[in-house]
């Protein structure tokens, strides 16, 4: 039996029953889903797509300005006191000894003057978000590495160099960003002598089996906000005119070490903090 309806009609009820198969648009107001449970595990996780049960990062609050420490960071120096360090002691004649006592850096107008041997932390750390900011001054005699020189050691032993490279010609991996004696920056992002400058590195800690090193260090490093390090391999602790490896043992953390380059003025530091990374 032929169909009466005619194909207007049929046209009509096939896009009824359609929309009858689907499902009723949400309202513009629903709340949007938090998470699902009937998605695929991401491979290599214990934990589907946008799972609803993985556990959420807890709320850190950010400083107030570009800079300023998060609410979990530890402060190493806020311009009031340098309790944080410790620099080696001097014997009766001046020369350093091995034992440690209170950093021997003087405070100046809330600033840490960098006049007095290289400083420690008392805390020690493996990976970790650093931050610190540097200035040299204009009359900072000398040139390429006797010219405003400094240096942040993360566990003691491997150097990202802080140095006045602004119109100061140096060998390309003693510049300012570099890994000392490895890798030069991609850029030289430093400001005028005078000026502050500003470090941020995320350090990787070298992975161990009991105190040998099976995976090296890694660093990121931002120079005035200027990315000059790319998650770049450390090749083993800092070294002056030699190569290095990963040979002997190594602890699982160090203190950080500030150098003392001896520059004359001495460069002065702020606002230096640090977070602990897994």
């Amino acid at each position: 039996m032929k169909s009466s309806l005619t194909p207007i009609l049929l046209l009509a009820l096939t896009g009824i029953l359609s929309a009858a198969e689907k499902p009723a648009p949400a309202a513009p107001d629903a709340p949007s889903p938090i998470g699902y449970s009937d998605t695929p595990v991401i491979p290599g996780t214990q934990w589907k797509v946008h799972d609803i049960d993985r556990p959420r990062p807890e709320y850190v609050a950010p400083g107030e300005k570009l800079g300023q420490p998060p609410a979990d960071a530890i402060i190493l120096f806020d311009g009031t006191n340098a309790d944080a360090f410790v620099s080696k002691k001097k014997d009766d004649k001046g020369k350093t000894t091995s034992e440690f006592g209170p950093c021997a850096w003087a405070i100046d107008n809330g600033e840490l003057v960098v006049d007095g041997g290289d400083s420690w932390t008392k805390e020690e750390f493996a990976s970790c978000q650093f931050h610190i900011e540097w200035k040299s001054t204009p009359e900072t005699a000398g040139n390429s590495q006797k010219k405003g020189n400094g240096g942040v050691f993360f566990m003691d032993r491997y150097e990202c160099q802080m140095l006045d490279t602004y119109n100061n010609p140096t060998y390309a991996d003693g510049m300012t960003g570099c890994i000392y004696g490895q890798t030069p920056p991609l850029v030289n992002a430093v400001k005028k002598p005078g000026e502050w400058q500003t470090y941020d590195i995320i350090f990787t800690a070298p992975k161990l089996e009991g105190d040998k090193v099976i995976e090296p260090a890694y660093v990121t490093t931002f120079v005035n906000g200027v990315c000059v390090q790319v998650h770049t391999k450390i090749m083993g602790p800092t070294k002056h005119k030699n190569i290095t490896d990963y040979s002997g043992p190594f602890p699982a953390a160090a203190p950080l070490r500030l150098q003392d380059h001896k520059n004359n003025p001495p460069i002065r530091l702020r606002n230096i903090w640090v977070r602990k990374l897994p």
